[in-house]
């Protein structure tokens, strides 16, 4: 596969992505010294926010479930599922906080979100800690090293359907992974090595293997994998006492989440990089924000990711700050400046970009 071209280094939002162009960015210093400056005071995160948001979401999302499950009405069981879907999704998303805050910054706060959110969607918290910063390592974001990217609008055009509908499969497969391979592994070594290396991480590079867990991680690891394992067999009993309508309603459901988590990293980066190490004005404007007017992008990059670009800036800063760290960054440097680069106005737009960068990429 040939994902090796080159682009028109002046034009940072080209519709030809490849190989030149992000190299060529150097780092915008007025913008970075900006960022770190202007945002000293919003970079702390508010419990109160963390903790009503979270919750509201997993509360409902689950009502929401269980009404899908019992009602007869399709039509009403359908508009449940999907208000669960997104309920649960954006309750889902703070494991993307979880990986970047300080663990001394909200007390008890990861251990109920897996006890409530990612356990119960098997999904803990593991799965991302650890693996998610190297994604923001000034010399891994874009290379093979990076296990959250892959270089998509260099790629053929079938890869962008089967990347968006291979997350259909996910719920299924954890499944199998904690009710199965989790005790497999236990007693069989080799099994234990290939789980944690290749179904251990929310990575979308194949190639990355996950390394050893270190420090406070491995005990982490341990509790969350005996409890994911715990319920997965407790999913696969209940449908010898409720039968098969709750599972297949739940897996369903979840599905949809991991679907619409997948169609929000389709259009998180421009994916036009080739492999190579790039400044961090380059990764920025790889990257995408997509602020207000528009109310939808809350709904599908919910808990902050749709300042995704702003993200990659500013790590630390909490979700809820971005919205306001966005708008003191254009305020200071002025319409058209570099911070403008990565705005976009949408998902669709992103999609056919993308997709008219693979038909080129051929």
């Amino acid at each position: 596969m040939n994902m090796q071209r080159t682009i028109d280094p002046a034009a940072p939002q080209a519709a030809s992505p490849t190989r030149g162009r992000l190299q060529s960015i150097r780092d915008d210093m007025d913008m970075l010294r900006a960022a770190r400056d202007l945002t000293k005071d919003i970079a702390e995160a508010n419990p109160r926010i963390f903790w009503t948001d979270m919750l509201l979401c997993a509360g409902l999302g689950y009502s929401a479930l269980a009404g899908a499950i019992l009602v007869e009405s399709v039509p009403l069981a359908v508009a449940l599922g999907l208000a669960a879907a997104l309920l649960l999704y954006r309750a889902l998303l703070f494991i993307h906080e979880l990986s970047h805050i300080h663990k001394n910054a909200l007390p008890g706060f990861r251990t109920a979100w897996n006890l409530i959110v990612g356990i119960p969607m098997l999904t803990p918290s593991f799965m991302y800690e650890g693996v998610h910063t190297l994604h923001h390592k000034r010399t891994q974001y874009g290379t093979v090293e990076d296990p959250e990217y892959l270089p998509l609008a260099l790629m053929k055009p079938w890869s962008l359907p089967l990347f968006v509908l291979i997350a259909l499969l996910a719920p299924p497969a954890l499944l199998l992974r904690f009710a199965v391979l989790v005790p497999l592994g236990v007693i069989i070594p080799p099994i234990r090595k290939f789980v944690w290396e290749r179904v251990s991480a929310l990575s979308i590079n194949p190639d990355f293997r996950r390394p050893a867990p270190k420090n406070e991680l491995v005990n982490r690891v341990r509790w969350q994998e005996a409890l994911g394992m715990i319920w997965a067999w407790c999913l696969i009993g209940s449908i010898f006492v409720f039968g098969w309508k709750p599972i297949l309603v739940a897996l369903a459901v979840f599905s949809l989440t991991a679907t619409i988590n997948q169609l929000r990293t389709l259009v998180a980066h421009l994916w036009e990089n080739g492999g190579e190490a790039m400044t961090v004005t380059a990764q920025y404007l790889d990257s995408v924000n997509v602020p207000p007017p528009g109310l939808l992008a809350e709904i599908w990059a919910p808990v902050g990711l749709r300042y995704h670009a702003l993200h990659h800036l500013l790590p630390s800063v909490p979700y809820h700050s971005l919205p306001e760290a966005h708008r003191r960054l254009r305020g200071a440097l002025g319409e058209g400046s570099t911070i403008d680069g990565a705005d976009h106005p949408g998902m669709w737009h992103l999609v056919g970009r993308i997709a008219k960068s693979t038909m080129r990429a051929r």
